[in-house]
C-alpha cells in the first residue's frame, strides 16, 4: 500500500485529497500503538464521490458481460499477487494471526472476486414470459459501509457482485480497520476499473456513513456491522426510500444431539468458536447441550479452549490474536462479569488479559457452563472467544432455545444425519452448518430477524444488485 494513500481519498478514478483536515490513528491491537492515520472525510467528500459514481453509472451499467468478466479476472490474479500484503496489512490493524490472516481473511476475499465472475459467466439478465421480457437491470448507485472483522472478506462480497452486475460504488469501510480497503482500492484502479465506478471515502458512521445513507443519488445501502448502526442506517436511508439490504449481529446457536459424537463435535466447535478471537458474526457461541450430559460436555469444551494459544499475532504457535480494540476489550470484559454475577459456572478463562501478556488486547478464551438462555451472556452478543452452555430436555427444547433470541443469523448442530438436518429446518435462521460444514462461496449468507435482511454470496448476492423490469410485448 502507497502510505500517501492513507490520508487521500479514491474518487473518480484518482487519489484526492479530503475537504477536512481531520485524521484518525489506526492502532495495532497488539501493541496499541499507531501504525498509520487516515484522512477522516466529511459530506462535501462523500457528494463529491457519489456524483463521481452517478456520472459513471450510465456507460457502466452498459458494458457486457465480457468487459465485466475480464475485470473481475484481473481483480483475482492483483489480489493473488499482493497477497502477502494484504495479510500483513489486515494482521496489523485487526489483529488476525498471521495464518489466519494468509489461510482465511485474504482468500475469502479473493474467493468472492473469483466466484463472482464465475457465476457472471452464465447469469441470465433476461428471460422471456409469454410475449413479457423480464429484465434485471443494475440497482445504481451503491453505498457501501464495511466492518473491522473480517474485512476484506465483507468488502469483497459486497464489490464483486456490484461490478459483475454493472452498479457503481462508493465504499466507507471500518475506520478502525481501512487500510486493506486502501490497498483494495489501489487493486481495483490497477485492474483497470474505470473512473467513478468505484469510490472510497474514508470516515466515521455519523459523519459519512449517515450521509452516504441518506444521499438522494444513492440507490441503496450495503451495510455489514452491528445491529444498532443497522438500524440508524435504515433510519437515515428511509426519507429516500432506497434499498437497504442488512448483515448485522449474531448469536448462533450449536446443538450438539444425544448421538452426536461428543468428543469430536464439542471440541472441534469449543476451539473453532474462538478463530478470529469470536469477532464473527455468525460465531455459534451458545452450545446447547443435553442437561444430563452438561459436566461431561463442558469438560470436553474446557479443554479444548485451554488449548487455544492467545499470543502475538507474528508469533509462532498463536492460535488467537488480541481482540481489536480497547473498546471491544472493554466491552467483552463487562460482559464476562455480567456472566459471573448472574450465577453462571465459570469453567474456564475469566477477566483480565492472559497471563504474560500485559500489552494488547488480548481476552482468555472464556466458557460458562449450567447458563439459562436469559442471562445476559445468552441474549447479548459478545463479540469475544466467549462460549456460554445451555442444557436442553430434549429436540423440541433444543428448538425452542435456539429460536429464543433476537438474532437468526448462524447457527450448528451435530449429531445423525437425517435428525439433524430435519430439526435445522426448524432453526429460524439464515444458515446452519450440519456436523461441521464449512463455508459455502456459492451460499446465500445472511440472516432472520434483528441478523438483518437480504442476502450475500453466490447467485443470491447478485440478487441484490438487481431491479427486476417488466417488458410486456416485448417477444413474439
Amino acid at each position: 500500500m502507497d502510505i500517501a494513500n492513507s490520508t487521500n481519498f479514491y474518487i473518480d478514478g484518482a487519489w484526492v485529497a479530503p475537504s477536512t483536515s481531520e485524521t484518525l490513528d489506526v492502532i495495532n491491537p497488539a501493541t496499541e500503538q499507531p501504525i498509520a492515520s487516515i484522512a477522516m472525510g466529511g459530506t462535501d467528500d462523500v457528494d463529491r464521490a457519489v456524483a463521481a459514481a452517478r456520472a459513471a453509472f450510465d456507460s457502466w451499467s452498459q458494458t457486457s458481460v465480457a468487459e465485466r468478466l475480464d475485470i473481475l479476472n484481473t481483480v483475482v490474479g492483483l489480489i493473488g499477487e499482493r497477497a502477502d500484503e494484504m495479510a500483513a496489512t489486515i494482521s496489523a490493524e485487526m489483529g488476525a494471526p498471521g495464518w489466519l490472516a494468509s489461510a482465511a481473511q485474504t482468500p475469502a476475499g479473493l474467493m468472492h472476486f473469483a466466484t463472482a465472475a464465475t457465476i457472471l459467466e452464465g447469469f441470465e439478465f433476461e428471460e422471456q414470459m409469454g410475449k413479457t421480457l423480464v429484465v434485471r437491470e443494475p440497482v445504481g448507485v451503491v453505498g457501501m459501509i464495511t466492518p473491522w472483522n473480517w474485512p476484506l472478506n465483507q468488502i469483497a462480497c459486497k464489490v464483486a457482485p456490484a461490478l459483475a452486475t454493472g452498479c457503481t460504488m462508493v465504499l466507507k469501510p471500518s475506520e478502525v480497520a481501512p487500510l486493506n480497503a486502501i490497498l483494495m482500492a489501489e487493486i481495483l484502479h490497477d485492474a483497470g476499473v474505470p473512473a467513478g465506478v468505484f469510490n472510497l471515502v474514508n470516515g466515521d458512521g455519523p459523519t459519512v456513513g449517515a450521509h452516504l445513507s441518506a444521499h438522494p443519488d444513492v440507490d441503496m445501502m450495503s451495510f455489514t456491522g452491528s445491529t444498532r448502526a443497522g438500524v440508524e442506517v435504515a433510519k437515515n436511508a428511509a426519507p429516500t426510500v432506497k434499498r437497504v439490504a442488512q448483515e448485522l449481529g449474531g448469536k448462533s446457536a450449536n446443538i450438539i444431539l444425544d448421538d452426536a459424537d461428543f468428543a469430536a463435535a464439542i471440541g472441534r466447535d469449543a476451539s473453532g468458536m474462538c478463530t478470529n478471537s469470536g469477532q464473527s458474526c455468525n460465531a455459534a457461541t451458545r452450545m446447547l447441550v443435553p442437561k444430563d450430559r452438561m459436566d461431561e460436555a463442558a469438560a470436553i469444551a474446557a479443554e479444548a479452549m485451554q488449548s487455544v494459544v492467545v499470543g502475538a499475532p507474528d508469533a509462532d504457535g498463536t492460535t488467537i490474536g488480541p481482540v481489536v480494540s480497547e473498546q471491544q476489550w472493554n466491552k467483552i470484559q463487562g460482559l464476562i462479569q455480567a456472566g459471573i454475577d448472574e450465577g453462571a459456572t465459570l469453567v474456564t478463562g475469566g477477566v483480565g488479559r492472559p497471563d504474560g501478556l500485559e500489552a494488547g488486547w488480548y481476552v482468555k478464551p472464556t466458557l460458562f457452563a449450567n447458563v439459562d438462555n436469559s442471562m445476559t451472556v445468552a441474549q447479548e452478543e459478545i463479540f469475544g472467544p466467549v462460549l456460554v452452555m445451555i442444557g436442553y430436555d430434549d429436540d423440541d427444547d433444543a428448538v425452542r432455545i435456539a429460536n429464543e433470541s433476537t438474532y437468526g443469523l448462524g447457527g450448528a448442530i451435530s449429531g445423525s444425519h437425517d435428525r439433524a438436518v430435519a430439526m435445522a429446518k426448524r432453526i429460524r435462521t439464515g444458515n446452519m452448518h450440519v456436523n461441521g460444514a464449512g463455508p459455502d462461496f456459492n451460499a446465500p449468507f445472511g440472516g432472520y430477524k434483528q441478523s438483518g435482511n437480504g442476502r450475500e454470496w453466490g447467485p443470491h448476492g447478485f440478487d441484490e444488485f438487481l431491479e427486476t423490469k417488466a417488458i410486456m410485448g416485448a417477444a413474439g
